[in-house]
């Protein structure tokens, strides 16, 4: 009998064992049979439709700039147009690939570096070196004739291949014909250079209403991801400020496309131009500014301002149509047509924000000085403060709790009503009016003024179709409070003790408020126009057009009519209709009277100024102002002229002077140039101060 070895012995398999096996077997064989079964629905069912989607991939879009429309005044002259400019380019497909990969290989850390958190980004990444020697003289040669240096052309292509790297690089903007034919005749020094032909804004009236205009740009990635601008590629030229930004969406028109194939490494593949769709143009814009006033008024402002910063506008009060607007200084917008430096970009911008590109007419805050008595007066009518005749005595000065206040050189004018008041423009008349609407105003703390102004537009955007409107301020009681809250949190913020004075702590980073509360000093100041009252040159027109058209408060605009290019309708533009606000024509009546005898009797703040106007037939209501400031005395003048075509005119000059010496002669040259009077004085008053 043999034995068995006991090596070759093997334990049986269990029946649980021999299930293990089989379930792991038939997942396998389950893992096998998807996969089988993708594999062959990717390239038996759809492979003929990846096939189509790669074919298209290897076609890229070129756009194919469609010019913007023109901008035209209400007469249909033209503000801003377009003009055509010769721009030198490379071709990114005659590069070599070293210069192409050293871009790539930039843009991948450069893109590394921006993904990190601020603050834990470090150094930029310095940008590649020139790909090799004949590239760099390629630079030199182009550079010589563009008037960059070969670095920096090699910058702009590098941030270009990373960016689009199949489009045209574009190196310089608007030169010379002699460039472009100088380029042309020595093909072999500039190989890859090529020369195309793009859209420029134009503007041929120089610096004219350049801050409402706006400008335009590329859209930013930012923009992009804006609702607004849904469907806009990147590298279209869009409305980047103003006039430009606001009715973008007809300026801008629709950009053509040239499509072109490229091979895997996105290089356009030569002579592989496909299918072109040609650029639309835009829509014509037509606006209500007047040509002819806009002129002067800048002119005016510029020359009887005497360079100071300062602004105007000018408003049709039936229906707030804008016939004239502008802001000093001003601007060539043409400058920002191209590119430009740092350094003139702020320039332009000025310290703190407030340079030429400003629009003071809109943003500008400013205390109103004397113009705001008008309001403060129909204020106390409603509230029955005051009445028409209500005669109070003017003896130059007024004790306000423990402070002296005092008409300009403490003139005493004696008896005087409402309408005398506002013709000599009496501090103490209007002092009085505050103190009486401080002490009814109850627990309200908003007071009677502050209430009144509301409603006709202070504290608050006008609503005009332009960005960047400010809201001013109407100080109350629970502004005071939300400033003084303001200063303790910044003060905790900075670790600046609450005991430190204002001034300190403005020092510091702070200074927002003193921490008083509102008292009656506050509501006096608001009666004359100053202290913590802010108020735009806009607000101010909004105001006065309202007390000549009987209570409408217009929204003021701009923009009127879209138009084609031949000048045939395509829509008006509808604006948000005018509030109305309760306004006794009693009331109404006497304020303008006042407002009448200012400018057009004897004693009246301005009447030197209007001195040969035809009042008897365009009759102006007007009050000068003179704000005082810590830069100065702001100089207003505020009017309008109730004629067949009636006109409210602001003005306002910083450290101006006296409302009548600077203010009030630009406004007079306004309405002179828009009613045709030739022999009015408009000249600055010496005897009347405010």
């Amino acid at each position: 009998m043999m034995m068995e070895p006991t090596g070759d012995r093997r334990t049986p398999i269990t029946p649980q064992l021999a299930l293990r096996v089989a379930l792991l077997g038939g997942v396998a064989l389950a893992l096998f049979a998807v996969v089988f079964f993708r594999l062959w629905y990717l390239q038996v069912l759809s492979g003929d439709k990846y096939l189509a989607e790669a074919r298209v991939n290897r076609v890229r879009e070129l756009r194919i700039q469609a010019p913007r429309g023109k901008i035209v005044d209400r007469n249909g002259r033209v503000i801003v147009r377009n003009r055509q400019a010769v721009v030198v380019e490379l071709d990114p497909a005659k590069l070599p690939d070293e210069e192409r990969e050293n871009a790539a290989e930039w843009g991948k850390r450069a893109g590394e570096r921006l993904a990190r958190p601020k603050g834990k980004r470090g150094e930029p990444i310095p940008y590649p070196p020139i790909a090799n020697r004949a590239l760099e003289v390629r630079y030199r040669n182009l550079g010589a004739v563009v008037g960059k240096s070969a670095r920096r052309i090699h910058r702009e292509v590098v941030r270009s291949l990373v960016l689009v790297p199949y489009s045209a690089i574009r190196i310089k903007t608007d030169v010379p014909e002699s460039v472009l034919a100088h380029i042309s005749e020595r093909p072999e020094r500039f190989a890859g250079v090529k020369v195309e032909k793009t859209y420029l804004r134009d503007y041929p009236h120089d610096t004219l209403a350049a801050q409402i205009l706006g400008t335009v740009g590329e859209i930013t990635p930012k923009q992009l991801k804006d609702p607004r601008y849904r469907g806009v590629q990147q590298g279209t030229v869009i409305g980047t400020d103003g006039l430009e930004r606001e009715y973008d969406r007809y300026l801008r028109g629709v950009d053509g496309v040239e499509r072109v194939q490229v091979d895997a490494f996105g290089r356009p593949v030569p002579n592989s131009a496909l299918k072109r769709e040609e650029p639309i143009g835009g829509q014509r814009l037509r606006l209500s500014l007047d040509l002819a006033l806009q002129k002067t008024g800048q002119l005016a402002l510029g020359n009887i301002g005497g360079g100071r910063p300062g602004a105007f506008v000018a408003l049709d009060p039936r229906d707030g149509q804008v016939l004239g607007m502008g802001s000093y200084p001003t601007f060539d917008p043409a400058v920002l047509t191209k590119p430009f430096t740092q350094k003139r970009y702020e320039q332009l911008t000025g310290v703190g924000g407030v340079g030429p590109l400003f629009n003071r007419a809109i943003s500008g805050r400013y205390p109103t000085g004397s113009t705001f008595k008008a309001i403060t007066a129909l204020a106390g009518l409603e509230k029955g403060l005051i009445t028409p005749g209500a005669v109070i005595d003017d003896a130059g000065c007024i004790q306000v709790g423990e402070i002296e206040r005092c008409n300009a050189k403490k003139q005493a004018y004696g008896s005087v009503d409402l309408s005398r008041a506002l013709q000599v423009s009496s501090d103490i008349y209007f002092y009085k009016l505050g103190i009486n609407a401080f002490y009814n105003d109850g627990d309200r703390g908003d007071v009677v003024i502050q209430r009144y102004a509301r409603k006709l537009g202070f504290g608050r955007p006008t609503g005009i179709d332009l960005p960047g409107e400010d809201s001013g301020v109407v100080p109350d009681k629970k502004w005071r409070a939300e400033r003084n809250q303001a200063e303790i949190e910044c003060r905790k913020e900075k670790k600046i003790p609450q005991s430190l004075n204002v001034y300190a702590a403005g020092a510091q980073g702070c200074g927002i408020a003193d921490g008083r509360p509102y008292n009656l000093g506050d509501t006096v100041n608001v009666a004359i126009g100053q202290g913590d009252l802010q108020a735009t040159p806009l607000q101010l027109a909004v105001s006065y057009a309202a007390i000549a058209n009987k209570g409408r408060v217009v929204v003021p605009h701009l923009g009127r009519e879209i138009e084609r290019a031949n000048g045939e309708l395509v829509q008006r533009i509808e604006r948000d209709p005018a509030s109305r606000i309760k306004m006794d024509e009693e009331d109404r009546q006497a304020v303008a009277d006042g407002l009448r005898r200012a400018a057009g009797e004897p004693g009246g703040t301005s009447a030197d100024v209007f001195a040969g106007w035809p009042h008897g037939e365009l009759p102006v209501f007007g009050k000068t102002g003179t704000a005082q400031t810590s830069k100065g005395d702001q100089s207003w003048y505020v009017a309008y002229v109730p004629a067949k075509q009636p006109i409210v005119v602001a003005v306002t000059v910083e450290r101006g002077g006296f409302g009548a010496e600077t203010a009030a002669p630009i406004a007079c040259r306004m309405l002179a140039k828009f009613y045709r009077v030739e022999n009015a004085a408009c000249v600055g008053g010496e005897s009347v101060t405010r």
